[in-house]
């Protein structure tokens, strides 16, 4: 049973900062394509951020420069380090895996005041 569990989610001023996880299970994580996604209300699902197997990376114009994913192989564990937050921001969170077929887990909300 594949499982996505994200966490660090919560309520920030605009300007601060927020460090998200994921840890998957059930997936052999080291050859998994990993990736953020975000989805404000009202709003469809859209990329954050991607990283593949080997660690290429690619961002979403809105976060580039102010976000940085990574993975941790040994942990199974997916992140993405987000600072200068906007109200913009404001959306559930989610992480996802793609092995053959894509894998979400169930969100995190990131609420961004001002």
């Amino acid at each position: 049973q594949v499982q996505l569990v994200e966490s660090g989610g919560g309520l920030v001023q605009a300007g601060g900062s927020l460090n998200l996880s994921c840890a998957a299970s059930g997936i052999m994580f080291s050859i998994a394509h990993m990736g953020w996604y975000r989805q404000a209300p009202g709003n469809q699902r859209v990329v954050v951020a991607t990283i593949s197997s080997g660690g290429s990376t690619n961002y979403a114009s809105s976060v580039k420069g102010r976000c940085t994913i990574s993975r941790d192989n040994a942990k199974n564990t997916v992140y993405l380090e987000m600072n200068s937050l906007k109200p913009g921001d404001t959306a559930v969170n989610y992480c996802n895996a793609h092995v053959l077929r894509n894998f979400w887990g169930q969100g995190t909300q990131v609420t961004v005041s001002s």
